[in-house]
């Protein structure tokens, strides 16, 4: 029978879930390709606005033994920003929100897995944008494990949750009006490494 261990990467934030059957830790890789932060906020009671950040990389290691010394490091580039409005990602880019000249990475590293159900979990952990760092928690989902049939790698797919208030880290620009409370939605891959 089959256990699961949660863990996760990410961000502001992203992310993870794994499964637990051998006795040995592995390491997955994320892939850039179909791993991503999506973001929503209040826009002045008027709206629900939605952006994304894509190509996340990082790593997370199952330790299969003792699943609470599973980790999760993930990196966050800042300037992959998409709304699919330009002139808009160009102004979250500029000092008025994320600053990507100074900040040009956020990153999320794990502390704790809490293992809630067969295949969920909350994952822990610190969540580093613009400088600042505060703990961030995750409620997460593993959606697949299996060969991944494009790359032929033991593969993991999983989603995760989490909400954090943006004036912690800064980003107060017109708040409250504009939204302090930002909900994220984790989506991601990650596979074995060899």
């Amino acid at each position: 029978m089959k256990h699961f261990v949660i863990r996760l990467l990410v961000l502001p934030a992203l992310l993870i879930l794994f499964p637990l059957h051998a006795l040995a830790s592995e390491t997955y890789e994320f892939d850039p390709m179909h791993t991503y932060v999506l973001w929503h906020i209040n826009h002045f009671g008027f709206s629900i606005q939605t952006g994304k950040f894509t190509m996340v990389e990082g790593k997370l290691v199952v330790d299969d033994a003792k699943p609470q010394n599973s980790q999760v490091n993930v990196t966050i580039p800042m300037q992959n920003i998409a709304t699919g409005i330009p002139k808009l990602d160009e102004h979250l880019a500029s000092s008025d929100f994320f600053d990507v000249k100074k900040f040009p990475t956020a990153s999320f590293k794990s502390t704790k897995v809490e293992v809630t159900g067969k295949n969920t979990g909350k994952v822990y952990g610190k969540l580093t944008m613009m400088g600042v760092t505060k703990p961030v928690t995750l409620d997460v989902k593993l959606l697949k494990e299996g060969m991944h049939p494009m790359k032929n790698k033991k593969s993991l797919g999983f989603k995760a949750t989490a909400s954090f208030k943006r004036s912690e880290f800064g980003l107060d620009k017109y708040a409250p009006a504009l939204g302090d409370e930002v909900q994220i939605e984790i989506g991601a891959e990650a596979n074995l490494e060899k």
